[in-house]
């Protein structure tokens, strides 16, 4: 008979009820020359951070300079008009400050984060690296070996010629497509250029200055007008991205790399931007598929099958267009035998039913990791920024919880769709019925010995 411990151990804990976020409310404002400042008022530690973000990133490179804003962003912290490369390096050491910058596809920042005391000093350093970068020749020509170096590493990894090849047959000619530097472009890069390319891209009118931490919002904003007030330049050109190419077939890229003990499978197709209205159940679906080790994929291929280390899906919502990725790093003699499980299981997420208790986990799980992601100062600056620049609403934040609890079973989404997707699969099945049958009756052949 089994004791009331056994039992308990058996069954896990249901989840805890949710607690409110109690978020701080952001003030926002407008400086007279375009500048949006978002300040969040938190004096639970002495700490700062600081994002400026602009909505330009990888994918406004000039097409025959592919990773060129990826170059520039690394050079802002490489010397200004009136500070060298060591000394920004020293000042950020001297205040036990951090002082970055980076680039997605879809926009860049320039962060910086420091206690409270040093805050204004901070401010002013990244308000110079980000606006008065000097590009020096010196620095600009061992950034490039560097990217060299780095570009030769990259294209020794299977990883990295997969995503290269799926991305190309993706998008197409959209900028999506591109995701590294060449060493034709690097070669080609000027200091002029990146000067000229920073002049058109970094103004006001395309960025928002984000403040979070330990400060009083009345002083921190004139800090800022000081700061950011002379700022100039007119508006970032407008994109006009060619739209990715549709498929209405299976396609399959090899790409053959002789003596590889792996195969790198990526099975990929189109997906949505980050504002669709189908992000919520897309995101849900994700969760019960592939998107951590409790998933179905991981669960199949790896706990049952034994093929792989793991096996997850993506779901890459961009600004202007997304992909929806599963991907595996399998032993080379079952990649065939994987390919069949990941469709296995891409039939079973269309064309059946989620059971409630999938469906309650993913929930639980994304409602449950929210909050950790909010918890620091630096992760709700994170989370803002990535707000302000997607254009998600204003209290996306506060309504994430809900909109992931509004979600039910995935069949009800897009049941026209589905009833379609049934009957091209029996059409599959009808065919590959028919053909098998086909070779059975076929008279077989003998060679003579």
């Amino acid at each position: 008979m089994e004791n009331q411990t056994d039992a308990f151990r058996r069954e896990p804990p249901p989840p805890l009820a949710q607690r409110p976020l109690n978020l701080p409310t952001p003030f926002e404002t407008t400086l007279a020359n375009g500048l949006r400042v978002v300040v969040i008022e938190q004096e639970r530690l002495p700490l700062v951070s600081y994002r400026l973000a602009l909505r330009t990133g990888d994918a406004f490179d000039p097409p025959a300079l592919p990773g060129l804003f990826e170059v520039l962003t690394g050079m802002l912290l490489e010397g200004t008009e009136t500070r060298t490369s060591r000394q920004i390096a020293e000042a950020v050491a001297r205040y036990g400050a951090s002082l970055n910058a980076g680039a997605s596809s879809d926009y860049s920042t320039v962060a910086a984060s420091a206690l409270s005391i040093y805050g204004g000093e901070v401010l002013e350093l990244l308000a110079d690296v980000a606006l008065r970068p000097s590009f020096p020749e010196d620095e600009l020509t061992l950034a490039k070996v560097n990217a060299q170096q780095s570009l030769i590493a990259q294209r020794a990894q299977p990883s990295f010629l997969a995503a290269e090849t799926l991305s190309r047959a993706i998008f197409g000619q959209h900028p999506y497509a591109v995701v590294s530097a060449t060493h034709e472009s690097l070669e080609a890069m000027t200091r002029e250029e990146l000067s000229r390319f920073h002049r058109s891209l970094f103004v006001p009118h395309n960025a928002v200055l984000f403040i979070a931490g330990d400060v009083k919002r009345d002083e921190v904003l004139e800090r800022a007008g000081v700061l950011f007030g002379d700022w100039r330049g007119g508006k970032a050109p407008e994109p006009h991205f060619t739209n990715p190419p549709t498929r209405d077939e299976r396609v399959i890229y090899l790409v053959d790399r002789p003596g590889s003990e792996q195969s790198n499978i990526v099975i990929a197709n189109l997906a949505i931007t980050r504002k669709h209205p189908d992000y919520f159940p897309l995101l849900l679906m994700h969760t019960v598929l592939g998107a951590n080790a409790s998933s179905r994929l991981f669960m199949n291929l790896r706990e049952e099958k034994g093929y792989t280390y793991g096996a997850y899906t993506s779901l890459d919502a961009r600004r202007f267009a997304g992909s929806f990725r599963a991907t595996a790093e399998v032993r080379t003699p079952v990649t065939g035998a994987s390919l069949a499980e990941f469709f296995h299981e891409f039939d079973r997420i269309r064309d059946e039913d989620v059971s409630e208790k999938e469906l309650n986990d993913a929930k639980a799980y994304l409602t449950g990791i929210f909050p950790i992601r909010l918890e620091t100062q630096e992760g709700l600056i994170d989370q803002l920024v990535r707000l302000k620049m997607h254009d998600l609403p204003d209290d996306y934040l506060q309504t994430y919880r809900e909109r992931i609890q509004q979600v039910g079973n995935f069949d009800a989404v897009r049941q026209a769709p589905r009833d379609a997707r049934l009957r091209a699969r029996r059409r599959r099945i009808d065919r590959q019925n028919q053909l098998e049958a086909r070779q059975r009756a076929a008279p077989r052949h003998r060679s003579k010995s």
